[in-house]
């Protein structure tokens, strides 16, 4: 071969190299979960009268316990009034404290495969919708671990030397950048959620001693749900699916006191005989926290998102139903 014959061999092949190596970081970033161009964070004003209402209902509950057997540093609650979406008022009780979530974490998954799907950068598929269901619906674990491998395009397994796992965790904390985009912060929601524990690459991700485990704030929730409540964080078809997906019949009778509509804010209304009103959900449990982030809609014209994060206090399962219920009273005058 002669020598120019060799050289534009060899500025081909580089040129190739170099085109591969371009496509496929393009490729790499057009799978970044992005929000929408027309996304506005939704509008939140500060209400003296809410964050009253709020503290009482807070501390009704706290002193129904004996001997301080309820601490302050187990409870966090944020509440939003969406009866003016254009101008929501808000109050919060230690609603910037980092709090495990437990399955409440699956909504801001689920927020974010669909905005994948509305972006084309996901093919809808039987088995993603059946996985998406699962997640929201039943609350499955494994379904989740599923919709995050998709979300990230990571997987699980053996612990990864350090340059592979550097990769990895860059690419599982992508649903994180999505939510940093839009101004979320003070949450982690990068891990998967597991009926027993995490091993290999994913105990390697939570740095073993659980430093880097998913992590949310009640107000976080709680403007992640309104948002969804008021249809700003999705095209309207979108938001209804979401939707769609969390409402609760929490008129149907269950002897299960973890059903998702009838064991946590839905026993409010069937306290209280609400007929009528709708509930959206997503709860979440552990053998040591009890979660529930709520929308309710009552016939008299009441429309708010409350959520109730407890820890150390998984059995008792009627603090987040006494909460629920004085705000409603108390929204009502």
């Amino acid at each position: 071969m002669n020598r120019n014959l060799l050289a534009l061999c060899c500025t081909v092949s580089a040129v190739l190299i170099l085109c591969l190596s371009t496509s496929a970081q393009k490729s790499r970033r057009s799978i970044e979960i992005v929000p929408a161009r027309s996304y506005a964070p939704l509008k939140l004003e500060t209400s003296a009268e809410l964050q009253e209402l709020l503290d009482g209902a807070v501390g009704q509950v706290m002193a129904s316990f004996p001997d301080g057997k309820f601490k302050r540093e187990e409870i966090a609650a944020t509440l939003i009034d969406l009866r003016d979406a254009g101008q929501a008022r808000w109050a919060s009780f230690r609603g910037e404290e980092k709090i495990y979530p437990a399955s409440v974490v699956k909504m801001f998954y689920m927020v974010a495969l669909e905005r994948q799907l509305e972006d084309g950068k996901l093919v809808v598929t039987k088995e993603l919708e059946r996985g998406l269901r699962d997640m929201i619906v039943d609350s499955s674990n494994e379904a989740t671990q599923y919709m995050l491998d998709v979300l990230t395009d990571t997987s699980s397994g053996a612990e990864l030397p350090e340059k592979d796992f550097v990769r990895w965790q860059h690419q599982r904390n992508r649903v994180n950048r999505f939510y940093s985009a839009m101004g979320y912060s003070n949450i982690n929601v990068n891990q998967k959620t597991h009926c027993e524990d995490a091993y290999g690459v994913e105990q390697q991700s939570r740095k073993y001693s659980g430093q880097n485990r998913n992590m949310l704030t009640t107000n976080s929730t709680a403007r992640l749900l309104a948002e969804i409540a008021s249809g700003r964080i999705n095209t309207p078809e979108r938001t209804k699916r979401m939707m769609d997906l969390m409402a609760r019949d929490w008129s149907k009778p269950s002897s299960d006191p973890d059903n998702q509509a009838v064991g946590f804010t839905g026993k409010a209304l069937i306290d209280a005989k609400l007929t009528r009103a709708k509930l959206w959900s997503k709860a979440g449990w552990t053998s040591r926290s009890r979660h529930d982030a709520a929308y309710v809609e009552t016939p008299d014209g009441l429309k708010f998102v409350l959520v109730v994060f407890t820890e150390n206090h998984a059995n008792d399962r009627g603090i987040i139903p006494t909460v629920t219920a004085t705000i409603i009273q108390k929204m009502r005058r």
